[in-house]
């Protein structure tokens, strides 16, 4: 029995200037997520936006906010960002001192928690961490930059992502970011991701259409 397929659109990829509205239609069109990225200048080279933004369409939905932190020292503000308005929290391996301590802290708060981890982080590295986690995830490009192309190395490391929960008997999703579309959403599928982040896929053009497209792509494997 495998993890429910979940559609997480980053809002890296949409139009600030109608934010909302765009919003609406990716959650109208049956996305179960809203992927937020956070990036602060200093543990990816670009800056994005943080709790003001976050507080302010949370007002709009009530969809599930799947917050991606790239950060530096991410404990300095698991509060805001539950106050906010986020749903689960996901940090950087790499970017965390203590990450069991991270888990906990955004457990205490009563929301998910995810780690994520590089293209060149060994996923091993996440072993000591996985049984408090609800979610692990595997980036397929370089964080921090939307519109990049899909590490083909990456199926790989999903499949041994899922192989060490699924020998540990844990459940944790496993999402992956990046470069994933309608056309290569298989690859990353049969290689045991669940949780498919997916920017200029969903956002560039017709959302209802694009959305529609890649629940084809997932359709296969939710029988």
């Amino acid at each position: 029995m495998r993890n429910n397929i979940i559609l997480s659109p980053s809002i890296l990829a949409a139009d600030f200037s109608i934010l909302g509205k765009q919003i609406k239609e990716v959650e109208a069109a049956g996305a179960e997520y809203l992927h937020i990225d956070v990036m602060d200048g200093s543990f990816v080279p670009s800056i994005s936006f943080g709790m003001p933004v976050i507080a302010s369409i949370r007002k709009t939905t009530d969809i599930v906010f799947d917050v991606h932190l790239m950060i530096e020292r991410p404990e300095r503000y698991i509060e805001e960002f539950a106050k906010a308005g986020a749903d689960s929290i996901t940090f950087h391996l790499e970017a965390a001192k203590e990450p069991g301590n991270v888990i906990d802290k955004i457990h205490s708060l009563g929301k998910r928690a995810g780690l994520s981890v590089k293209p060149a982080t060994p996923i091993a590295d996440m072993v000591p961490y996985a049984d408090k986690l609800d979610m692990l995830l595997v980036m397929t490009v370089e964080p921090g930059f939307g519109g990049q192309a899909y590490i083909p190395e990456s199926t790989e490391r999903i499949r041994e992502a899922r192989r060490i929960f699924t020998e540990r008997g844990l459940a944790a999703d496993i999402q992956v970011d990046g470069g994933i579309t309608a056309d290569n959403a298989h690859v990353v599928l049969e290689a045991g991701a669940n949780v498919i982040v997916a920017g200029s896929a969903i956002f560039k053009g017709d959302i209802r259409e694009n959305v529609k497209n890649m629940r084809k792509a997932f359709a296969a494997f939710e029988k």
